[in-house]
């Protein structure tokens, strides 16, 4: 037996989920099939806490931003690693032509954890200058990949069989 792919949460769930989280406590303007989610993140209880953006939108892989403090200020200028923009800096934290993240997994649960994942290592890139979060760099190809999400769920999502 095959089950059926698991559909694509739309922008209006994704939303409702991200405010009963308390890992994306936060707040945002819901639009048609797109939003933006303003929360605060924070590596550990030791760190700053960072103002970071999330913006949705069907059919374009999801992006987050660091609106505060400015990394690029807190770096000294330096070039920041593992992002995909510098300024407004868009963090790196998947790659959307390797389907870490799919259309129907939960923003809350995914880009939001893996927010905190890549403040900590920015923070020690800070001190060290060397990026230990792994994974690839972004290519200028990759930053503006569009998807559809249908063909991105029926390709990629895994398929589960009772034999």
């Amino acid at each position: 037996m095959h089950y059926p792919d698991p559909k694509p949460l739309t922008a209006a769930q994704q939303f409702l989920l991200l405010t009963k989280n308390p890992l994306s406590e936060g707040r945002g303007e819901l639009g048609s099939g797109c939003f933006r989610w303003h929360y605060k993140a924070s590596p550990t209880p030791l760190s700053r806490v960072y103002d970071a953006r999330l913006e949705f939108a069907a059919n374009r892989s999801p992006r987050v931003f660091i609106d505060s403090p400015d990394l690029t200020l807190l770096s000294g200028g330096d070039t920041l690693p593992h992002v995909y923009d510098q300024n407004p800096t868009r963090l790196c934290l998947y790659l959307p032509r390797t389907y870490e993240w799919l259309p129907w997994m939960r923003l809350d649960q995914t880009l939001v954890p893996w927010t905190s994942l890549w403040l900590f290592y920015f923070e020690d890139w800070l001190t060290e200058r060397e990026w230990r979060g792994g994974g690839e760099h972004p290519e200028p190809r990759d930053v503006e990949q569009r998807i559809s999400r249908s063909r991105l769920q029926r390709r990629h999502a895994p398929r589960q069989r009772i034999e």
